[in-house]
């Protein structure tokens, strides 16, 4: 009998082992959010600014925020424990048992999934109840933005866990990669306040890309469709290369 790729069991066990992890559980799915209160706290980033189209700094932080728990989670703290899983030898074990590597994989990917999306609502709860900031005016849009970065933030934490033989290298390897990625989402300088060039380059970026798509739905836009081509190239690509590389042992 073939195993299901996301097994009960191993999923519910995966959502324990999060819960247990403080470090996990701030970086993910709280420290994104404290970031906003820390920033809408200042009383500058709550004036309207016309380089921004009237839209005040802390607006354009709230996309910024949604996205960063995504690549916390992507590159920080899958791959630590895929990475963990595999030096202990617990995917070698596996592939003895009933229940496939695979299976405990796709719940490990789901949870940290799950962690960003929570994440990102929490993001957004907040900057619209403690600044005032709106809603996205196209939520499917939005909605339709927000699912390919959670998939790249995924497929990019798969390929530090497939290039790492051990956790500290994926820890090295994922901080490597983590503070580019961080700019391009925008989080020292928000894309809309980027030169016209940087900005066009920023955008052909998994993060940079995810982020225009974001401001746009968030404006009452459709994501254009050149950005969501881009997450989505990304993801076939990472997705791709995790796959190549990725060893059980």
């Amino acid at each position: 009998m073939n195993t299901p790729v996301v097994d009960g069991a191993v999923l519910r066990t995966e959502i324990r082992l999060f819960g247990r992890e403080p470090g996990a559980i701030f970086w993910i799915l709280l420290f994104p959010t404290l970031l906003l209160v820390i920033l809408g706290s200042i009383p500058s980033f709550r004036q309207p600014d016309d380089s921004l189209g009237g839209l005040r700094l802390v607006d354009t932080y709230v996309p910024i925020t949604v996205l960063l728990g995504m690549i916390l989670g992507g590159l920080q703290g899958m791959p630590q424990v895929l990475t963990g899983y595999r030096e202990r030898g617990i995917l070698r074990r596996m592939s003895t048992t009933p229940v496939r590597p695979i299976a405990l994989l796709t719940a490990h990917m789901a949870v940290f999934a799950g962690a960003a999306l929570v994440s990102a609502l929490l993001a957004l709860l907040v900057g619209r109840l403690a600044f005032h900031v709106r809603l996205p005016k196209q939520p499917l849009g939005y909605a339709v933005a927000l699912v390919p970065a959670v998939l790249v933030a995924l497929a990019l934490g798969s390929v530090v866990s497939a290039l790492s033989r051990t956790t500290k290298i994926a820890g090295a390897v994922g901080s490597a990669v983590l503070f580019p990625m961080m700019f391009c989402a925008g989080l020292w300088v928000p894309v809309q306040a980027m030169p016209d060039l940087m900005a066009r380059i920023v955008g052909y970026t998994p993060f940079g890309a995810a982020a225009q798509a974001l401001n746009q739905a968030a404006g009452g836009d459709w994501p254009g469709w050149t950005h969501l081509a881009v997450l989505a190239v990304w993801t076939v690509l990472l997705t791709a290369g995790a796959a190549r590389w990725f060893r059980w042992e």
